[in-house]
């Protein structure tokens, strides 16, 4: 579940979410889907700071999660990550001086190690090519055309996400300084404005090794089967199907998955759809869904099993996410397990 602090009138919204299906919870600037990819107990902490036009977004988590985010319209993401998080964005291995410049609408995939941190600054296109026609500087204005990652120094990327942390540690102690029109508000907006143009000006295109290129081709493996596997519905999925829909023999499509989700195809892809059942059974509020019916669904026909797996990875039955969400429904008959059918 998602614990949310704050709303959208105040300027600071502290969500602490326990539950992948919640991962969207508090933030409506960006579109996120979440999958945990360890069956232990999921804390995921985002902290939101609105500066008017300006965001800043904190991400942790405690586990590894592969999420897929896409930003909304108008706006231009600049991503910087903690000193000690390990991960993968688009397969590209998330490192020390690796600046992430992000446009609206693409989506990205990212798979964080334990204990990762994020910090996103989120400025409308528009504000920075304001900002820098003023500064004579409107040439350098570049909205890219994907994720694109820029080379800067180490130093410098360090310490603009020093600057976000402590705006965001400032935050946390008085929740309510950058409600109204504060200035401590309009001051955090201008400092953040000149603390990321002044890194970006300094940055680099982005010199990517043969490791990386290869990191790379296997996270657009990894998106290929995904989308595929999620466009099939109930469908069973095989081995030979990925392979031809992402271009790679056997053998590449077990490397891609092992390198960049840490799990087999089949087994990755049988937990995205979980996670797609359980989000099926919560968001039902009305009519006779069934824990049968979301499975059938998703395509998990034997009952045992399915029950079984989703117990494993969510620490629950089925039956028990439906009863949760029952409970808070008057005059609903209680779930059941679905029956396995006669052979």
């Amino acid at each position: 579940m998602a614990h949310n602090s704050g709303d959208d009138r105040h300027s600071v919204t502290i969500v602490d979410i326990d539950d992948p299906a919640d991962a969207n919870a508090g933030i409506e600037l960006f579109d996120l889907h979440a999958v945990q990819l360890q069956s232990r107990p999921f804390k995921i902490r985002r902290i939101i700071v609105r500066l008017d036009t300006a965001t800043v977004v904190y991400h942790s988590t405690n586990v590894p999660v592969r999420t897929r985010t896409r930003l909304r319209a108008g706006l231009l993401a600049y991503v910087t990550y903690g000193p000690q998080s390990v991960g993968a964005v688009n397969g590209l291995p998330v490192r020390p001086g690796l600046l992430l410049s992000v446009p609206s609408g693409m989506d990205h995939l990212l798979v964080t190690g334990e204990d990762f941190e994020s910090i996103a600054f989120l400025l409308p296109s528009d504000d920075v090519r304001a900002h820098l026609m003023v500064r004579g500087r409107g040439a350098e204005f570049h909205v890219p055309e994907g994720i694109e990652p820029l080379q800067v120094d180490p130093a410098k990327v360090d310490e603009l996400f020093e600057w976000g942390k402590r705006l965001v540690s400032a935050a946390l102690l008085r929740p309510t300084m950058f409600d109204d029109a504060s200035r401590e508000r309009t001051a955090a907006r201008e400092d953040l404005f000149e603390i990321v143009l002044s890194t970006v000006s300094v940055a680099d295109g982005f010199e990517s090794t043969r490791a990386d290129r290869t990191r790379v081709s296997y996270g657009h493996v990894v998106r290929l089967a995904e989308d595929y596997a999620m466009a099939q519905g109930s469908a069973r999925l095989y081995i030979t199907d990925l392979c031809r829909i992402t271009g790679v023999s056997e053998r590449t499509l077990e490397y891609a998955f092992k390198e960049v989700m840490g799990l087999a195809p089949m087994a990755y892809l049988a937990r995205l759809r979980l996670h797609r059942v359980r989000q099926a059974l919560l968001a039902a509020t009305n009519g006779p869904t069934t824990v049968a019916a979301a499975a059938l669904e998703w395509g998990f026909w034997h009952f045992g099993e399915f029950s079984r797996a989703y117990k494993e990875c969510f620490g629950e039955l089925p039956s028990e996410t439906l009863r949760r969400r029952d409970d808070q429904t008057p005059d609903r008959e209680p779930a059941s397990e679905p029956r396995q059918p006669p052979c």
